[in-house]
């Protein structure tokens, strides 16, 4: 990521998730910057600033297209709805798959998400 107070305000203004912790680091002069998604208690992110120029080229392309994060919901439609009015960009509309619904969303540094409501055992 390029700036720790931008990604909290994505991440917590806009996608709901928690702060477990936001620790200076002098030694380093980087923050320990960990949340947690909406309603979760065993799943946490760290976000991690780039470091160098190097890493910057990276930021928001770490997996060259791909979607490797999966945000998962008790209720699809009120989490679509509510980005979508905030302004997050869905790159794939809703869809029904055999395993739930899902849609993609980017993040503001251009990764890709799942948002997901698993579909419930018959």
């Amino acid at each position: 990521m390029r700036d720790y107070d931008e990604a909290l305000s994505f991440y917590i203004g806009i996608l709901g998730f928690t702060l477990v912790e936001d620790t200076y680091v002098p030694e380093q002069d980087k923050r320990w910057v960990v949340i947690s998604p909406p309603g979760a208690t065993e799943s946490r992110l760290l976000l991690a600033r780039a470091a160098n120029g190097e890493q910057a080229t990276r930021v928001g392309n770490q997996t060259g297209g791909r979607v490797f994060l999966f945000l998962f919901t008790d209720d699809f439609w009120r989490d679509f709805r509510s980005y979508k009015a905030k302004g997050v960009t869905f790159i794939r509309e809703p869809k029904e798959e055999p395993y739930g619904t899902v849609a993609v969303f980017q993040d503001l540094y251009g990764n890709l998400w799942d948002l997901l409501q698993p579909r419930k055992p018959v």
